[in-house]
């Protein structure tokens, strides 16, 4: 038989005269994360390396300082910049529907905009005054003068000889277009033939005038047809004359107006622009459409830096596809429900934000956002970002606009846990390329003078920071407890601060409300049992269910296949644990061991391992010259949800050997406890609740003196079991024993030595002896059994 644990081995306990100081108030504020060498060193790599792919995944639960240490990191290192630029959308007067990018020198945009800005008004106003010019006016009159000049030295021959011949040359305005006829002359002035035709008619001119006239025209077509062409040719090429005068001096007055910003910005890109727009202008000279020149040539800035600004550093906390890419915003219109949209309505995300920076994203935000994941890194992969129209839902429509892709240099940062980081390196092939540094924050520190040390700097900087009450030396020392606690795990404490200040600050509300000027142990036990109070529902629902005896859990007495195992719920960041009776039965027959939560469906991959685990243990435990034909069954009693883990697979195999063996277990212990084929007995997590679950059970029910919980020995270390617990154990009212292998825990729970194997048999008078027996004989009952026939 084993001893139990003594109440010293329950629970770590600092000492408030490990510490010097008398408050945190003395103590050096730490500014930085504690404890997290391997990551820093990580990010400083990630950080300073410009090699293609060198995103970085920040690995590590939440509050442990993962996005404390990234800001530290960036505003002390201050790395080098990628190349950054100021980026403008103008209209393309090419492909209206595709915007042109612009992209500028760093903090030159503004000025860019601004001296476009008052070339539209020179548009405006100015050019068509400029146009309206009298020296431009005389230019055109001279023009038309000599058209008219050339034109009657073409046509004047003509006119002589038509005189002659009795006619008339005649130009007339047809809408538009003018043309040349032949009109017959009457009383020496030009009429039109259907003038000449009412004369006839009337006898006031010859019958034979009309015919004449006819003839005489029809001998001059020719040389009417060649004289108005050549006619029509002069006046076609002094029109073009005249627009090119327009022309030419629109554009000499719009180049004039450029040059100051040719001049400032000489690139490539603009120079185009600026010839295009230029061209643009001059087309629409004279025509009677209206538009909006501020509008049409304006410039619009999505991003820009300063000279000396630094690199953007950008916090992405909503990382929608809008938010990440930017949108294009729709102008709505009354009619016909549409929507319009153009280059002035592009509007930039945290992507170009960040563009020649760092953008810092939570992994867990950026995957629950549809399609910002694949949009991510799609503009890693391709260095380009392209910004997408917002989608309008019915019954509105609006004309699509495909602005040019913005070439992108920045580092993207993303802080996500281990879990997620394997799911994302399994399930995306560009995962491993482009987030090529991996930055692990560790989620405990060593429970050693230099952590505790830590922890009294951390909460000394929590307080200044957010003005606390300070703590003294018991408070600081509690709080440690605390940590370990958190952690449970031997010679660790916490590094999830976030979780540690969350007490911390709760404490020092209450020391405040006390009226007292610093936070004590007593502020901090406090808060510690107020926290796990509001979130313990479960645990009170499942104590009352006990107490009526609606779930039955027995912690007297002892029963043959029946233990109390023991289970754990979350409750957000709390844990709770509460017994799960569990029982088996046995008879003879061929069906092996079942386990009904398998069968039903109702466990998770983890338990069923462990229960194949349990059926290779009872083959090593009962190394008969014959198969085991027994059929028995396990289950977990009123469990109507589904269970996972392998915890309880120890308190099965004992479960089982009882059922075998007709032996009872006591009722007043309960096990927790994976187990491998060889009957070790190994570590399992929660095993602080677990305990602590089962001896809520027995206080309501009665402590009896007998009562106790049966650990793995590799988990005696990381105990940090309540104040009350560790007080009943020291009192002898509640046991806590450690086992090494199901042997022990075997006759801890029944009292009769397990037996050793020697040369295939055990001791007589052990549990396993009879256990073996008992296989034994339901092999010869089951090969007895006659058979029935087949129907």
């Amino acid at each position: 038989m084993i001893d139990p644990l003594p109440a010293d081995a329950l629970r770590w306990r600092c000492s408030p005269d490990h510490f010097s100081f008398e408050s945190t108030a003395e103590v050096a504020p730490i500014a930085g994360v504690v404890g997290q060498s391997s990551a820093l060193e990580a990010l400083k790599f990630g950080l300073e390396c410009d090699a293609p792919g060198q995103n970085i995944f920040v690995r590590g639960l939440r509050g442990t300082g993962r996005m404390t240490m990234v800001r530290r990191l960036l505003d002390e290192l201050r790395p080098l910049c990628r190349i950054q630029s100021d980026r403008c959308y103008v209209h393309n007067f090419k492909q209206p529907d595709r915007p042109r990018l612009l992209t500028l020198p760093p903090g030159t945009a503004r000025e860019f905009r601004r001296r476009l800005r008052d070339l539209a008004e020179f548009i405006a106003s100015g050019l068509p005054e400029a146009m309206n010019d009298e020296s431009l006016r005389e230019s055109r009159r001279k023009l038309q003068e000599q058209i008219q000049e050339r034109a009657k030295e073409h046509s004047a021959p003509l006119e002589e000889q038509l005189k002659q011949a009795g006619l008339a040359l005649v130009s007339m305005q047809v809408g538009n277009v003018t043309q040349t006829a032949i009109f017959p002359r009457h009383e020496d002035k030009p009429i039109p033939p259907d003038q000449l035709e009412a004369l006839v008619a009337q006898g006031a001119a010859p019958a034979a005038a009309l015919e004449e006239y006819e003839a005489k025209v029809d001998e001059f077509r020719s040389k009417l047809e060649e004289t108005t062409a050549k006619v029509s040719e002069i006046y076609r090429k002094g029109a073009a004359a005249i627009q090119e005068l327009i022309e030419t001096t629109a554009r000499r007055l719009l180049r004039d107006a450029l040059r100051p910003v040719r001049a400032q910005h000489p690139s490539e890109a603009v120079e185009r622009h600026l010839d295009e727009l230029v061209e643009d202008v001059v087309d629409r000279l004279g025509t009677s459409e209206e538009f909006d020149p501020a509008r049409r040539y304006g410039v619009n800035i999505i991003s820009e830096r300063d000279v000396d600004g630094g690199c953007p550093i950008v916090v992405e906390n909503t990382p929608t596809l809008v938010n990440l890419l930017g949108t294009v915003d729709p102008e709505f219109s009354s009619e016909n429900n549409a929507a319009v949209t153009d280059y002035s309505r592009i509007r930039a995300g945290s992507l170009l934000r960040a563009d020649g920076g760092y953008l810092i994203l939570d992994a867990n935000d950026l995957l629950s956002e549809p399609g910002s994941w694949k949009v991510l890194i799609r503009t890693l992969r391709t260095g380009k970002l392209e910004i997408i129209p917002a989608e309008l839902g019915w019954p509105f429509r609006m004309a699509s606009i495909n602005p040019e892709p913005i070439p992108l240099s920045l580092r993207v940062i993303l802080l996500g846990g281990g879990g997620l980081y394997y799911v994302l390196d399994q399930s995306d092939p560009d995962f491993q390329d482009l987030f090529k540094v991996l930055a692990d924050f560790d989620s405990e520190i060593e429970r050693n003078e230099a952590g505790l040390a830590q922890y009294a700097g951390v909460l000394g900087r929590i307080a200044n920071e957010e003005s606390l009450l300070h703590f003294d030396r018991t408070a600081v020392a509690a709080l440690c407890e605390h940590g370990a606690r958190i952690a449970a795990r031997e010679n660790k404490l916490t590094a999830r601060f976030g979780r540690l200040a969350d007490i911390a600050r709760e404490a020092s509300f209450l020391a405040a409300k006390r009226g007292v000027g610093l936070t004590s142990a007593e502020d901090v036990q406090y808060a510690v049992t107020r926290t796990k109070n509001r979130g313990s529902l479960p645990s009170r629902r499942f104590q009352e269910l006990v107490s009526s005896e609606t779930i039955k859990v027995e912690t007297r007495g002892s029963v043959i296949g029946q233990i109390n195992g023991l289970a754990v719920i979350q409750a957000g960041p709390l844990t709770y644990g509460f017994p799960a009776r569990i029982t088996a039965t046995i008879g003879a027959g061929n069906a092996g061991v079942i386990d009904i939560e398998s069968s039903s469906s109702m466990s998770g991959s983890i338990h069923t391992k462990g229960f194949h685990i349990l059926e290779g243990l009872l083959r090593h435990l009962l190394p008969t010259d014959h198969p085991l034909t027994f059929s028995a069954s396990l289950t977990f009693e009123q469990s109507y949800g589904g269970i996972d883990g392998d915890s309880a697979s120890g308190a099965e195999i004992c479960c089982l050997l009882s059922a075998l063996t007709n032996v009872p277990i006591r009722q007043s212990l309960a096990m927790t406890g994976a187990i491998d084929q060889h009957g070790r007995v190994q570590a399992i997590g929660g095993v602080n609740e677990k305990v602590e679950g089962f001896f809520d059970t027995c206080v309501a029910a009665g402590l009896t003196g007998d009562q106790g919980v049966i650990i793995p020995q590799s988990n005696a270390g990381d105990l940090m079991l309540r104040q009350d617990v560790v007080e009943a154990c020291a009192a002898g009212r509640f046991s806590v024993y450690s086992v090494r292998n199901v042997h022990e825990a075997l006759e801890t729970l029944t009292g009769v030595p397990a037996g050793r194997l020697h040369d295939g048999e055990y001791e007589e008078g052990t549990l396993l002896r009879r256990a073996l027996e008992r296989a034994h004989e339901y092999w010869v009952k089951t090969r007895h059994t006659p058979q029935l026939p087949n129907s």
